[in-house]
């Protein structure tokens, strides 16, 4: 009988070379989850190789936009139009420049009073595109004032700056809504004495809202 002598490919894994596929196997799967699960599903990036290759974007919060429309814009360029035949008129490169208005445009004054280090804000309240023409002054002193606008859809957070002074005594103005919302003052009076506020506004809002002393 003719005994056969097993081969190197059937001998079974020693001991060691078995320990050593099974680290190598262990240490792969450490660096798989540092390298790729924690940049991908958690945004956690030890490594830096997230980064470079794009995972960390995996979890990152989405971009919030919006569009606020130019609703006067178009108008710079009314020279480089053709002149027409005599008695026609220059077509109009925005014609939203004109609104014929189905209310009568109104008129407001109002006085506010603020204590000393107190702030407050008055809004009107527009659609798109609706003007309104204002005035303010304190009967004393300078005051901090920040003429802005907000619009409801997109968010408590949003808002658009039209005009700030770190210190004034009034301000005289026109504004275009760019959107609908509420648009308006915020004004802190930093003085250890009291003020008045007189605004008058005019045009085609839709009310006045007074937010109240805070």
């Amino acid at each position: 009988m003719t005994e056969t002598t097993p081969t190197s490919e059937a001998r079974p894994a020693s001991g060691k070379r078995l320990l050593i596929s099974v680290v190598a196997a262990a240490a792969a799967g450490i660096l798989l989850v540092f390298a790729v699960i924690m940049p991908a599903e958690y945004g956690i990036d030890p490594l830096g190789t997230g980064g470079l290759m794009g995972l960390d974007t995996m979890t990152a919060e989405p971009t919030r936009t919006i569009e606020v429309t130019d609703v006067i814009g178009g108008n710079e360029t009314v020279s480089e139009v053709e002149i027409p035949d005599y008695g026609d008129p220059v077509p109009l490169p925005n014609p939203a420049v004109h609104q014929d208005e189905a209310e009568l445009r109104r008129t407001m004054t109002m006085e506010v009073p603020i204590g000393p280090f107190e702030e407050t804000e008055i809004k009107t309240v527009l659609g798109e595109a609706k003007v309104i023409l204002y005035s303010w002054s304190v009967d004393r002193g300078d005051i901090y004032s920040d003429f802005h606008g907000h619009a409801p859809e997109f968010g408590p957070d949003f808002f658009v700056r039209y005009e700030e002074h770190q210190e004034g005594s009034g301000n005289d103005g026109s504004l275009v809504a760019p959107f609908g919302g509420e648009h308006g003052w915020y004004w802190l009076n930093y003085n250890e004495y009291p003020v008045v506020v007189t605004l008058t506004v005019e045009g085609y809002f839709d009310d006045i809202i007074d937010y109240g002393i805070f």
